[in-house]
């Protein structure tokens, strides 16, 4: 590896996109970004998917509570103590620390799979958003694996096209609206299967009237999660519950594709935060949801299998329902549309992301019209685990174990050699699960575990065989110098957009607004209460619900005035107290003798 000078570097810093550089420390957010973030994302349109999809599978009542909870919980654990302190070490996101790794073929291909699936995740997301307007424009419901509406394809594409431009060049504003979605879209899930509970008690009972835990226990296991199948088979187990909670996130966490959200995290256990999606979105939505989908296939005489989230969510929420698809469906597609675009630049490096986004977009476009892709969603997030987990595998081991057991971290990159070692641990890794898997010897759910502790101790043997176990001084050397003028290049960013100011907003009407939105919120969960509690027969239920619905759809409007307003106060007054603190700072420079 050629050593350079500082000026080589300053350029090549400056020529280099920011996205491919560590995270300054003027970069970093506080613990209220990642639980926005983790919330808003998690708490999305596809949970209508994953409630329904238990039902079929045939989960057990008992199972899914136990059973989500736990398998959340792990998901909670690996982002917090293994994803967060990588990111943070390294302030890297997944596809830079690849590349500096790994770096040719390796890294190509990862991000191009990475680029192509989370491109297909938008889709789905948009395509359950299309979902929501089938009631409205009355196309009909697409039960086949292909688009059989014009209409749904014109929407589908038009919708996809919004947010394939939304994530390329507005995507700080939409993550900011994102999080400010996260309290409301966490509302509307919970209140939808509380307003659903008596139609569904009716069904099951033949009374409106809901006994406690107890009876909604029973409720659920006799109706909803009855431990058998739709066919009558025995239902998925407790082990497969846990497995597919835990797999739903696995190329976020074992994957450490989620580096690129937390190597901003200012401490670790930031990391926590990702329980707003597990546990709020994960268990929380997806129990909800199970119980909005079967009460709403009773109510409109449609198989849970085939029913949309749209359908789902109007006779759960009314019209405030149709917008929770719709808003949960886009602040998701938008996440994953800015993984895509940062998968993608890590294989065209020249391009920026803005354009690799858009290019990703064409996929996306043509995927959301095909509604078989959402309809598999759980299945396609666990495999997709499994293709990626072993990446992390090698990171991990790249990152921690080379240099406990006296190896060289980069050791490839300072040869200037291909990653050998790297491709072959993911390979045989992939080869050896899907055989499992495809023989039954292990199930999908759990065999990102396996492959990513085998992709582990595979590099491991493989690196200390093909050159890691030498010591590259020349090329160490070189790293840290970059790491320094990059750490003045941030204290120069920092310098001219400082972060040390108080960013709370004292004005009254800011106060005032916060205030609005959060007894908007109780008021919306206390109407839902009361159509649960206070509903003893069919027509007081039908009518409560009704004002619920009125309820949840002026409160939504209230809500989203309230919340942004709030949101775009707040940041004008820090960009204001920035620009204040910088001119302090230039007049103090000035001040002072030369």
């Amino acid at each position: 590896m050629v050593e350079k000078t500082a000026s080589e570097l300053d350029r090549q810093i400056r020529e280099t996109d920011a996205e491919q550089l560590p995270a300054g420390e003027h970069e970093q957010h506080g613990a209220g970004h990642f639980a926005g973030l983790y919330a808003a994302e998690n708490v999305a349109g596809t949970e209508f998917i994953f409630g329904a999809t238990f039902v079929i599978l045939g989960a057990s009542m008992v199972d899914v509570l136990i059973g989500l909870l736990v398998g959340n919980l792990l998901a909670v654990l690996t982002f917090r103590f293994l994803t967060t302190p990588i990111a943070m070490q390294t302030r890297m996101s997944v596809y830079t620390y690849l590349s500096r790794i790994a770096g040719g073929v390796t890294s190509k291909l990862f991000n191009g799979l990475n680029a192509f699936l989370f491109a297909i995740i938008s889709a789905a997301m948009i395509t359950v958003s299309a979902t929501a307007f089938s009631f409205i424009l009355d196309f009909p419901a697409q039960t086949e694996p292909y688009p059989t509406s014009v209409a749904f394809i014109v929407l589908a594409v038009a919708f996809g096209a919004v947010a394939v431009l939304v994530a390329a060049f507005g995507f700080n504003a939409l993550a900011e609206f994102a999080s400010t979605c996260a309290p409301w879209l966490i509302v509307m899930f919970a209140t939808g299967g509380l307003v659903l509970l008596p139609a569904i008690a009716q069904e099951a009972t033949g009374s409106t009237v809901v006994d406690g835990w107890s009876g909604f226990v029973q409720i659920g296991g006799d109706s909803i999660f009855t431990g058998e199948t739709p066919d009558g088979e025995a239902g998925i187990s407790l082990l497969g519950i846990i497995g597919f909670s835990w797999a739903a996130n696995s190329f976020a966490h074992s994957g450490l594709v989620d580096m690129s959200l937390l190597r901003y995290a200012r401490k670790g256990w930031y990391g926590y935060m990702s329980a707003t999606g597990m546990l709020l979105g994960h268990y929380m939505a997806w129990v909800s949801a199970g119980f909005m989908g079967a009460a709403a296939a009773v109510i409109t005489t449609t198989s849970i299998e085939v029913i949309e989230p749209g359908t789902v969510a109007f006779q759960a929420l009314g019209y405030a329902g149709l917008a929770t698809v719709v808003i949960a469906g886009w602040t998701t597609a938008n996440a994953n549309l800015y993984r895509a675009g940062l998968a993608g630049q890590g294989v065209f490096p020249r391009l920026s992301r803005q354009k690799v986004t858009l290019i990703t977009g064409v996929i996306v476009v043509v995927a959301a019209a095909f509604p078989f892709i959402y309809r598999n969603y759980l299945i396609f997030v666990t495999y997709a685990g499994l293709a990626l987990v072993p990446i992390g595998g090698i990171l991990f081991a790249e990152h921690y174990l080379l240099p406990r057991y006296g190896m060289t971290r980069f050791w490839a990159r300072y040869r200037g050699v291909t990653n050998v070692p790297s491709l072959l641990a993911w390979g045989i890794t992939i080869a050896v699960a899907a055989t499992a898997v495809g023989l039954g010897l292990m199930p999908e759910f759990v065999a990102f575990v396996p492959a990513f502790l085998l992709a582990t101790v595979l590099y491991v043997v493989f690196a200390r065989r093909m050159g890691a176990a030498q010591r590259y001084p020349e090329g160490e050397a070189d790293d840290r110098l970059f790491q320094e003028r990059v750490d003045l290049l941030h204290a120069e960013q920092a310098e001219k957009a400082p972060t040390d100011v108080d960013a709370r907003d004292p004005r009254r009407l800011t106060r005032v607004l916060r205030v609005v939105w959060l007894v908007d919120l109780v008021v919306i969960f206390a109407v839902a209460l009361f159509v649960l509690l206070a509903s003893p027969d069919v027509p007081t239920y039908e009518a409560n619900r009704d004002l619920f619905w009125a309820v949840a759809a002026t409160g939504t409007v209230i809500y989203f005035v309230a919340a942004y307003t709030e949101l775009r106060r707040r940041k004008a007054n820090t960009k204001r107290m920035l620009q204040e603190r910088v001119s302090e700072r230039s007049r103090t420079a000035q001040a002072a003798p030369a």
